[in-house]
């Protein structure tokens, strides 16, 4: 077992893990932190998205000891425009996909804010690009939906973006 320092959602966080055990895992099983979802398992379909120190990552394919003294934002931690843009646009379904869309959204809108470009920001852009409806589905396509309801998450986005 390894000592791990981790703050959760605002709270300083001390567990004791085997180091081959997953953020998620860790979240989920040691910390009762439910609504970060395991879908896949091997990080493709974005289910488990959390925020480190701001910045999404698949938590599942996160081992806890990687973060000893880091950050971890989950859903239970977020109040965000997104959760009532997601409402108003119907951007979700089930909802089991959700709370890492969510996570992922809030992130993905940062690294735009900052001029990060994605796979189909044009090359000559020297600020950051136009949040295109095009744009906004290049930057969110790690997090799968099986309900369908990417035209009402990537409104919502863009509602939160315009603002």
């Amino acid at each position: 077992m390894v000592e791990v320092r981790i703050r959760v959602n605002g709270v300083e966080e001390v567990l004791d893990v085997e180091p081959r055990v997953s953020l998620l895992d860790t979240l989920r099983e040691h910390l009762g932190m439910t609504g970060t979802k395991k879908g896949c398992d091997q990080g493709a379909c974005g289910a488990c998205t959390v925020l480190a120190d701001g910045e999404r990552i698949n938590s599942c394919l996160a081992l806890a000891v990687q973060y000893d003294g880091r950050s971890i934002t989950t859903i239970e931690g977020i109040d965000h425009p997104l959760q009532e843009a997601f409402v108003r646009h119907d951007g979700l379904q089930c909802g089991y996909c959700t709370p890492g869309q969510i996570c992922s959204a809030i992130a993905m809108l940062d690294e735009h804010a900052r001029g990060a470009p994605s796979a189909v920001t044009e090359p000559a852009a020297t600020a950051a690009p136009e949040l295109t409806g095009e744009e906004i589905r290049e930057r969110m396509s790690g997090n799968l939906c099986r309900c369908g309801a990417y035209n009402g998450i990537a409104e919502a986005i863009a509602e939160v973006a315009a603002r």
